[in-house]
């Protein structure tokens, strides 16, 4: 993300603005790790991270996003869709995660998982999708080659469970507490 920023500049350049951005409460910094192992921090790449809003109204403000677009079914603004869907699933899970933070996964490839979380003993991957178009292969990917005992995946479709994956409506990802002890 820093890349856009400037050619020449490298993300320690940036790091006290990210420090006070963060500690400020406007931004959350998730980090990649590098497989997921007990206790998930322990992973952590600290080179390598993602920057989201704290809220999804900052977002779209800063975005120059009209929040009309936001709320119509048919508004042409597919690319950022994903960016909003994984910002609101992100502030929804946030308040419930116990001083634990969540991260992200990447493959050698091109995989990546939007957040992998530790709750109690057990690390999870969580997908989020826009809309109820589910395809791509990331948490495929990551199932085959870490098999978790569960999976989550927010998007647009309704809840269902199938073999150690939650599906979960999006707009539910508040209820992240509720679901995991349901899963244990």
């Amino acid at each position: 993300m820093l890349s856009t920023s400037s050619k020449r500049a490298r993300s320690k350049d940036y790091e006290d603005a990210l420090m006070w951005l963060e500690d400020a409460g406007m931004i959350y910094r998730i980090f990649s790790i590098s497989k997921p192992g007990m206790p998930i921090s322990a992973y952590e790449e600290t080179d390598a991270f993602k920057v989201y809003a704290c809220d999804c109204g900052l977002l779209r403000r800063l975005a120059h996003l009209p929040a009309s677009v936001v709320t119509d079914p048919i508004a042409n603004y597919t690319e950022f869709k994903g960016a909003m869907a994984e910002n609101a699933v992100l502030q929804s899970m946030m308040p419930l995660m116990d001083d634990q933070r969540p991260y992200y996964w990447t493959s050698p490839g091109t995989a990546e998982v939007e957040f992998v979380i530790q709750w109690d003993d057990e690390i999870i991957p969580v997908e989020v999708k826009a809309e109820e178009n589910i395809t791509g292969s990331s948490l495929s990917v990551y199932n085959k080659t870490y098999s978790p005992h569960y999976r989550m995946r927010f998007s647009m479709l309704n809840l269902q469970f199938n073999e150690g994956l939650l599906s979960s409506p999006a707009p539910l990802a508040s209820w992240l507490d509720k679901w995991m002890s349901l899963l244990k």
